[in-house]
């Protein structure tokens, strides 16, 4: 790993463990979104609201938020329960992205951080939705099939978001004229 790429990677460790603890002292937190393993639900450049959570609050479809070598992974409960032990309960989260093929490591309640209230996308705020329409399942599943289709529709998000804010930086610069 090259020297600027390992102080990326520390400064994001860094960033993801303040955002962290201002979760749990206040209780919720704003994160931009980087990667791509919930597409099409959520899009590289989206911003999450995050509320802390615990798994008692958690049901099948929610979108959470849990901390996964020293970054932040948001991605859909697939399944959620308990497991009696004894006289304990032990609580699972499984986890999985909608553009993954294969579901994450089960959660325990320890990995848990919160559990996504709100995407805000081009200044519109959407309500994630427990699981996915037909069409949003079959874009999801090329993802899954094609890591080159991905990437080239993130490509293109990406170019029309800045075309986008390029117009919005323009307009008032026009009134002002």
């Amino acid at each position: 790993m090259n020297p600027s790429a390992a102080a990326f990677g520390e400064a994001h460790a860094v960033k993801c463990e303040l955002a962290e603890e201002l979760l749990r002292s206040s209780g919720t937190v704003r994160l931009r979104v980087t990667g791509r393993s919930m597409l099409p639900s959520i899009w590289p450049g989206d911003t999450l609201l995050l509320e802390a959570a615990a798994c008692d609050d958690i049901s099948t479809g929610d979108v959470v938020v849990f901390s996964h070598g020293r970054q932040f992974v948001a991605h859909r409960v697939v399944s959620a329960g308990g497991t009696a032990h004894g006289a304990t309960i032990q609580s699972h989260i499984q986890t999985q992205g909608d553009a993954l093929d294969q579901a994450d490591v089960p959660l325990s309640k320890n990995d848990l951080l919160a559990k996504v209230s709100l995407i805000v996308r081009n200044g519109k705020s959407i309500q994630p939705r427990r699981s996915l329409r037909p069409v949003e399942r079959a874009v999801a599943k090329i993802f899954r099939r094609s890591e080159i289709a991905a990437r080239v529709v993130v490509r293109v998000h990406n170019l029309r978001q800045s075309l986008r804010n390029e117009r919005q930086g323009e307009l008032p610069d026009k009134a002002a004229g």
